[in-house]
C-alpha cells in the first residue's frame, strides 16, 4: 500500500476497519509519540503486528506530545512522524490524534487487540478495560534496553551540545 494512503483520518479508518472486520480480519491497535524512530520502536511495532491481521498506529499530534512530554517536543513534526511510521511494512494505518491519551480513539476503532510496552502495568493501559469488555485482549511487549527517544536526545545533548 502507498505510504500516503496509510495515513488516514479517523472517519476513513473506521470505514476501512469495518470492511476488514467483515472479511474476518483481526485489528491490532497501539499508540505513541514515535518522535525519533529507533530500534525499540521498530521491534515493538513488528511484535504488535504479529498479534493480528492489521496494525493501526495512533500517533500523538504535535500538540498532544507537547502536553504529555514537554514544550520542547516533539523533535520531528507529526506529518513527518506519520510518514515514517507509514513506511514500515508492519504498519497498515496511521491516524493522528490530539488528545493526551487514546481512550476516545480506541472506543471509536474498537480493536481486537491493544498493544502497549511492558513498561505499562496492564491496569494502567488506557482503553484496556474497553477492549477486554468486548472480548479482545491486551498485550504488553517487552522493551529494548537502552532504546528510548529521551535517551537518544540526552546522548546528543551530552556529546554534541556541551
Amino acid at each position: 500500500m502507498d505510504t500516503v494512503k496509510k495515513v488516514v483520518t479517523l472517519e476513513k479508518l473506521v470505514t476501512g476497519l469495518g470492511r476488514a472486520r467483515k472479511s474476518g480480519k483481526k485489528i491490532v491497535f497501539t499508540n505513541g509519540c514515535f518522535d525519533i524512530l529507533h530500534v525499540g520502536h521498530v521491534r515493538y511495532l513488528a511484535a504488535a503486528r504479529l498479534e493480528g491481521d492489521l496494525l493501526v498506529v495512533g500517533l500523538n499530534s504535535d500538540a498532544s506530545v507537547r502536553t504529555i512530554k514537554s514544550d520542547k517536543r516533539p523533535v520531528v513534526p507529526q506529518d513527518q512522524r506519520a510518514e515514517v511510521l507509514a513506511s514500515l511494512i508492519c504498519v497498515d494505518y496511521v491516524v493522528v490524534f490530539d488528545a493526551p491519551d487514546p481512550a476516545t480513539l480506541i472506543e471509536a476503532l474498537a480493536p481486537d487487540v491493544l498493544v502497549k510496552g511492558a513498561d505499562w502495568a496492564e491496569v494502567d493501559i488506557v482503553g484496556g478495560d474497553f477492549v477486554k469488555s468486548r472480548g479482545g485482549k491486551v498485550v504488553r511487549v517487552s522493551l529494548v534496553p537502552a532504546a528510548s527517544t529521551s535517551e537518544i536526545i540526552e546522548k546528543i545533548i551530552e556529546n554534541y551540545c556541551r
